[in-house]
């Protein structure tokens, strides 16, 4: 099997648990090589593995669909939720080919001019305001206008980025295979508004009130500037990257250690 992998902290090249597990992965029989855009690819790679957080991934994550390569996330990082396993369970996972593979949906924004479209994302497209008055943002759903947010911002986040940007902005948690997507205002200058769930075939149209030129578009960790004046789409791409998931994956699990998610005294036995 030939492994690629990315890193975007150059520090860590020289971590010894980043060069144990290249040595392990190797001599396991494995050829391995870095790599840092979609021209350093091997025709004959068969798995991206994104070496850092979860920040890493997503970068990773943009390199993988290019690619079209399955990524596996090795965490180097903190929380971990897409970078969720440990570097001393993979080589030994990949060997004993005890993996499978989960396919994502992605979000995609069109609409942009110039260079910068279409542009996908595995966690979350963001509308931001830049100046500091707040942002008007008119959204509608299938053709259907909902009231307008006024706020510091708006996103739209996949099940995947539901513990995301979109849990700050008080979204809901969704499972990863839930076929939704997440409608959050950031920071609402209204009391009665809340984060509303749509399916993943939905159509969002999305319209901008503000004082200023221009507002921030991110996509995940890419950012730009686009005209006030723009009308934007926003809609799912089901199943738009493959996911390498060890055996021991477990989401729910993953909640309950790195969100201290159930944290209550009382949910604890001696």
């Amino acid at each position: 099997m030939n492994l690629a992998y990315f890193l975007k902290d150059n520090r860590l090249e020289l971590d010894p648990r980043v060069l144990g597990l290249l040595a392990e992965l190797g001599a396991a029989g494995f050829e391995v090589y870095p790599v840092r855009c979609r021209e350093d690819v091997r025709e004959s790679t068969d798995m991206l593995l994104s070496f850092g957080g979860d920040g890493t991934f997503l970068s990773a994550a943009a390199l993988a669909v290019e690619a079209s390569l399955p990524i596996l996330g090795v965490n180097f990082g903190r929380l971990g939720f897409l970078s969720e396993n440990k570097p001393e369970d993979v080589a030994d996972a990949l060997v004993r080919r005890d993996f499978s593979f989960q396919r994502r949906g992605m979000v995609r924004v069109e609409g942009l001019s110039g260079g910068d479209g279409p542009q996908l994302a595995l966690n979350e497209i963001c509308f931001l305001r830049k100046g500091a008055a707040m942002l008007g943002v008119d959204v509608e759903v299938d053709s259907r206008p909902l009231p307008t947010y006024w706020a510091d911002g708006l996103l739209v986040a996949t099940s995947s980025g539901s513990t995301a940007y979109s849990l700050s902005a008080g979204g809901p948690i969704c499972l990863p295979e839930s076929k939704v997507l997440i409608i959050s205002p950031i920071a609402p200058h209204n009391l009665n508004v809340r984060p509303l769930v749509v399916p993943d075939s939905a159509v969002i149209r999305v319209s901008f009130r503000s004082r200023d030129e221009s507002i921030r578009l991110t996509a995940d960790n890419r950012g730009y500037d686009v005209p006030a004046s723009s009308v934007l789409t926003v809609n799912a791409v089901p199943g738009a990257i493959s996911r390498v998931v060890l055996g021991g994956s477990n989401f729910i699990g993953a909640l309950k250690s790195r969100l201290m998610w159930g944290g209550d005294l009382r949910n604890h036995t001696e």
